[in-house]
């Protein structure tokens, strides 16, 4: 009788360390850069898949490029060795597009024929710029649930309200928008996005805040500092789009390397110093000759704090816990 008690204690222990192994491993997320650049290669666009660990349920942060991005990762592994049309349509269950910029959501727009029906998350000036500019029939066609008629209604538009937190069906994910500004007023987005404990916050375009004459940024590490603090933010994934040499008045809303960790400094300073716990990933490098490894020269000498700095390849599977 004692060595059955024994046992049962023992097939519970086991199974709740297989339990805790197994909940700490969905508590991660899995990233697929499907482009990465911020202009003239058409087919290497802002797009993030993301997805808990342990699942293949993408949620796609901007749509700059699809199709091309699919195509460039190995689908044999990372999905199951189907087209990269089967693998829009089975695997992403939404969009959330951060402005209405064409290299944020080209993708979208071009591979909306192949697609099937899903919802379109984005703040209501960037829906008005979809539905008003892109999904028209004079430009393309209507794949949207609003709009120009006839109205298809493949894609739900969901408008956003900064601060609210969503769940997002079929995934186990949650996103929370916070509003950015990306050449004062036009209104760019970042998506803060949940899985269990632990957290990835994703920025599309933005300007500095002392470029800008606002104050959406310090707004936003305001909200994430807490998380920064409890180890819990695992990336940011932040535009670099110049080097240093370009003037502020040139900018256009985006970020050199030192504004950058300008900005970076206030947050690591409202996270009391804990921010080198955080992946900084540095996306949308706009293309000229040097520029790339001019800019990168530049984070890593500006990289006071010694926080990890990732670049992103277009394709490759990216995992943070």
């Amino acid at each position: 009788m004692l060595a059955r008690i024994l046992n049962l204690i023992l097939i519970c222990f086991f199974s709740i360390g297989t339990f805790a192994q197994s909940a700490n491993k969905e508590s991660g997320f899995k990233v697929i850069p499907l482009g990465v650049k911020g202009g003239l290669d058409e087919s290497n666009l802002s797009a993030y898949l993301v997805a808990a660990s342990g699942t293949n349920n993408y949620i796609c942060l901007d749509a700059g490029t699809i199709n091309a991005g699919i195509q460039k990762t190995d689908i044999n592994q990372l999905f199951e060795n189907i087209s990269a049309e089967e693998v829009q349509k089975k695997f992403i269950k939404a969009y959330f597009i951060s402005h209405g910029h064409l290299d944020h959501l080209a993708g979208l727009v071009l591979n909306a024929p192949n697609d099937i029906s899903k919802p379109i998350y984005a703040f209501p000036s960037v829906i008005d710029v979809l539905k008003n500019n892109y999904f028209t029939w004079k430009s393309w066609a209507n794949f949207a649930s609003e709009g120009d008629k006839p109205i298809l209604n493949k894609y739900t538009y969901q408008p956003l309200i900064a601060g609210n937190e969503i769940i997002i069906p079929n995934t186990t994910l949650q996103v929370t928008a916070y509003s950015l500004s990306h050449v004062n007023p036009y209104e760019s987005s970042a998506f803060l996005v949940k899985n269990n404990e632990l957290y990835l916050l994703y920025l599309g375009d933005t300007g500095a805040d002392t470029v800008e004459k606002s104050s959406k940024l310090y707004e936003l590490w305001n909200a994430v500092a807490p998380v920064v603090k409890a180890g819990k933010l695992t990336s940011i994934f932040i535009e670099v789009s110049f080097d240093n040499s370009m003037p502020d008045k040139a900018l256009f809303g985006h970020l050199t390397p030192k504004l950058l960790m300008e900005e970076l400094d206030k947050l690591n300073h409202l996270s009391n110093g804990q921010l080198v716990k955080t992946n900084i990933v540095v996306t949308h490098l706009k293309p000229c000759d040097g520029c790339e490894v001019l800019i990168k020269k530049q984070i890593s000498e500006a990289n006071k704090n010694k926080l990890p700095i990732v670049y992103p390849e277009q394709g490759k599977q990216l995992i943070f816990k």
